[in-house]
């Protein structure tokens, strides 16, 4: 059985059974109880989002160490790397929401926030930092996969215990650190030159922050992404990928015991990751 990524066993929390079949209305049916009323997505429009964006921007900026601006020609490849994924992966943009964009080129390695718009091309890039993605070349490590990752409630995120393994390594991080699941994909194992896959527990998580996080900006993960600590509080406290888990954490009291209570989610918030590749060419996954 495939191991999780960083950890090499499932994580101690119970996962969600089956969503209740909806009702009428779209809620959730139960014969001995009401229905309930499921708070629709936020939805700004193009002048409001972006003025949220740039409000993001400057917590991202004065919370997030090393979070930088693109240039102008760099928020074009973003915005085009990211356009042409969800596009291959049949994604359409239906409200203004912020993707989280990794490049995995080992060149890059980096994370790029993207206020995607639904009738406005002309997109915002806010900027990003430094990640780690899945390194090839070392047994059991597997490429992070490309493509459109949506963290959907049909699975239950968890948080890190801060338990270390026998290195004295705390692999997500320090504990009560946010990991977000994204399901599993299938990867590339990228100790094999014939590029055979297998399937991973793919990620969104920190690192350990005295040995680990030193060194992000070049591949070492064994498949997952890994990200700041700082940049994993900013996205847990706004919510930036939890769209869907604030709708279900209205309903299940899981998802309300995983979402921080002080959080302050942004009516942008999305729930995609877009994993591009800037070394490949034009269409190439």
């Amino acid at each position: 059985m495939p191991l999780f990524p960083e950890t090499g066993v499932p994580p101690a929390v119970p996962v969600p059974g089956p969503m209740p079949s909806p009702g009428p209305m779209g809620a959730p049916s139960d014969s001995a109880n009401p229905a309930i009323d499921i708070p629709p997505l936020p939805a700004l429009d193009d002048d409001a989002a972006r003025a949220e964006a740039q409000r993001l921007l400057v917590d991202l900026r004065r919370e997030v160490p090393h979070f930088q601006r693109v240039s102008p020609g760099d928020a074009a490849r973003w915005i085009a790397l990211a356009r042409a994924q969800l596009a291959r992966a049949h994604v359409t943009i239906d409200r203004a929401q912020v993707l989280m964009v990794v490049d995995r080129n080992p060149r890059v390695q980096r994370v790029c926030f993207v206020l995607a718009l639904p009738d406005d091309d002309d997109w915002l890039v806010l900027g990003g930092t430094r990640v780690s993605t899945g390194q090839a070349g070392r047994k059991y490590y597997y490429v992070t996969p490309t493509g459109v990752f949506i963290n959907s409630p049909d699975r239950l995120g968890y948080r890190a215990e801060g338990t270390r393994n026998e290195h004295g390594i705390r692999g997500l991080g320090a504990r009560g650190m946010r990991v977000w699941d994204m399901g599993w994909q299938w990867a590339v194992k990228g100790w094999r030159p014939d590029r055979e896959q297998g399937q991973i527990r793919l990620e969104i998580h920190a690192t350990d922050p005295d040995f680990l996080e030193a060194r992000l900006g070049r591949p070492a993960s064994e498949g997952c992404v890994r990200i700041p600590a700082a940049l994993n509080r900013f996205m847990d406290r706004h919510g930036l990928l939890d769209a869907q888990y604030e709708r279900a954490a209205s309903y299940d009291g899981r998802f309300r015991a995983l979402l921080p209570k002080d959080r302050m989610p942004s009516p942008i918030a999305g729930d995609a990751m877009v994993v591009v590749d800037s070394s490949l060419g034009e269409g190439m996954t």
